[in-house]
């Protein structure tokens, strides 16, 4: 199978009702004095460009999951039903997650969403790390601390001029991501150079963060030195001068923990007000929304606090909250979770519910969903409440994740862990295969033989349960559930530090 690009014909191959075409450039490689810099044109080949494998991901620390990494990593992946139809279908543009300093788009395998919906799923890889999200005076005359949405941006608009030879249309692009890829769709809402290039959003367990210009330089500053250039006489071409290799090795602060890594930049072009901002005063892309996310979704980050005691508990919140902490402590006292994980257990409620960590899940993001409502009525929230969804990796003796964040990946997109859905949770699957590709193509989660998804702004959102008890809800139970009236009543701030920095602050113990 062989389809025409801009830039020269690429062969992809065919697999379960659906042709992958893998690792396709979109942009030139980001590389020497192109390095810091807004994503270039690709060049054009001869001949037929092999399609079948993704490209490298893009450069970061962990495992390279069989892929290697480099900085010529700008491709994406296209996944199209094999069966065409006489009219162009409509596309699923989807951002990897990561923290903008992990991630790649083969990671997630689009093919599901594509063949179960008849609808084309483009996957991307964009820059990360200080390679994607640096901010230094003279370091370029565009884009400083926003090349990775840049790289966003240019991948849309080869999505525009190439889709439609893959059977999609141009005019009904949705644009979806999950964490640091559901912040990256924010972005772009309130990103004017995006503007016209996506005609809906999907952001999962993700918000609406930013830096500004300020923030975003003092922590170039930091990263500058570490790479050996703050006292060069030209400390952008001693950058440019080390190997990316080097550069990656310096960048362990800068990519920093769950809460202290790089985030787009507002300030610039690229993005003039706070995408927060942009949504609460309507200055965003008014398209229709789907938005969520899962029930525990800091669970999990919340393990620094196994081991607290009462007092170490205590101490962690009154750090935290100041003046409000007797109040904290009396809506989240240390005597409700009676387990060995009992301040893990605490500390992920009182963050997940006043939404702490970047606005995400809880009251916060309840009222991020409400203000996009308030102008867009073919807005939809949910939660991902299933209990007991499979875990990747290993887990500490005892404990219980929950519906940590991530979890509800599996269920659209492929992986290793689908293989251990249950029966029930298959049945979850498929329906939100269903509910997404739905949105996809109407701008409308409602699905056929499936539970009435009402929109936002009528006072429900969806909760997602396996076998076949997802259900509306209406917004008053989840500001119940979520104490979102306590929270709606005191002033306080996201959570400035990692757990694990607050944890050792009020001496619990990590051996």
């Amino acid at each position: 199978m062989t389809v025409p690009t801009d830039k020269g014909r690429v062969a992809g191959a065919t697999k379960d009702g659906v042709d992958r075409f893998l690792g396709i450039p979109y942009a030139a490689p980001p590389v020497d004095s192109k390095r810091w810099q807004p994503p270039a044109p690709a060049s054009s080949w001869k001949g037929t460009r092999p399609a079948t494998a993704p490209g490298p991901r893009c450069m970061q620390f962990g495992g390279d999951a069989g892929r290697g990494m480099s900085e010529d990593c700008l491709s994406l992946n296209v996944y199209t039903p094999s069966k065409r139809t006489d009219h162009p279908l409509p596309v699923m543009f989807w951002i990897h997650g990561g923290g903008f300093s992990g991630g790649s788009g083969g990671d997630e395998d689009g093919s599901q969403i594509a063949e179960a919906n008849n609808v084309v799923v483009v996957t991307v890889n964009y820059r990360l790390g200080a390679f994607g999200w640096l901010d230094l005076p003279g370091l370029s005359k565009q884009g400083g601390g926003n090349y990775g949405l840049l790289d966003q941006e240019a991948a849309l608009r080869w999505t525009q001029r190439n889709v439609g030879a893959f059977g999609g249309d141009a005019s009904r692009v949705t644009i979806g991501g999950q964490s640091a890829g559901g912040h990256s769709v924010c972005a772009l809402l309130a990103s004017p150079p995006a503007r016209g290039l996506f005609s809906g959003a999907i952001i999962q367990s993700g918000g609406c963060p930013s830096l500004t210009a300020q923030q975003a330089v003092a922590r170039g500053k930091k990263y500058e030195t570490a790479a050996g250039c703050a006292n060069a006489a030209d400390s952008a071409s001693c950058l440019r001068s080390k190997s990316a290799d080097q550069l990656l090795a310096s960048g362990r602060e800068f990519a920093g923990g769950v809460l202290s890594g790089p985030l787009p930049v507002s300030g610039g072009p690229e993005l003039p007000i706070p995408p927060s901002e942009a949504v609460r005063t309507g200055k965003a892309a008014n398209v229709p929304l789907l938005i969520g996310h899962t029930r525990d979704e800091v669970r999990s980050w919340a393990l620094p606090f196994a081991k607290a005691t009462k007092e170490q508990y205590e101490k962690a919140v009154r750090i935290e909250f100041g003046d409000q902490a007797d109040a904290v402590l009396a809506h989240y006292p240390f005597s409700a979770y009676g387990d060995s994980y009992t301040g893990t257990y605490a500390f992920a409620d009182l963050w997940g519910d006043s939404s702490s960590f970047y606005g995400l899940g809880g009251c916060q993001y309840h009222d991020l969903a409400g203000q996009a409502a308030s102008r867009q009525p073919r807005t939809y929230f949910y939660e991902f409440d299933d209990p007991h969804p499979p875990v990747k990796g290993g887990l500490p003796a005892g404990f219980d994740p929950g519906a940590s964040h991530g979890a509800e990946m599996p269920y659209l997109m492929p992986e290793a862990a689908s293989k251990q859905l249950s029966p029930g949770q298959q049945q979850l699957s498929d329906e939100m295969v269903r509910y997404w590709g739905s949105f996809v193509k109407h701008g409308n989660p409602a699905t056929p033989g499936q539970a009435a998804w009402p929109s936002y702004r009528a006072g429900k959102y969806m909760s997602l349960l396996p076998g076949g008890e997802s259900k509306a809800l209406t917004s008053g139970a989840y500001a119940t559930q979520h104490q979102c009236s306590f929270w709606n009543s005191i002033d306080y701030d996201w959570l400035p530090v990692d757990p694990g920095q607050l944890a050792a602050q009020a001496g619990v113990s990590q051996s």
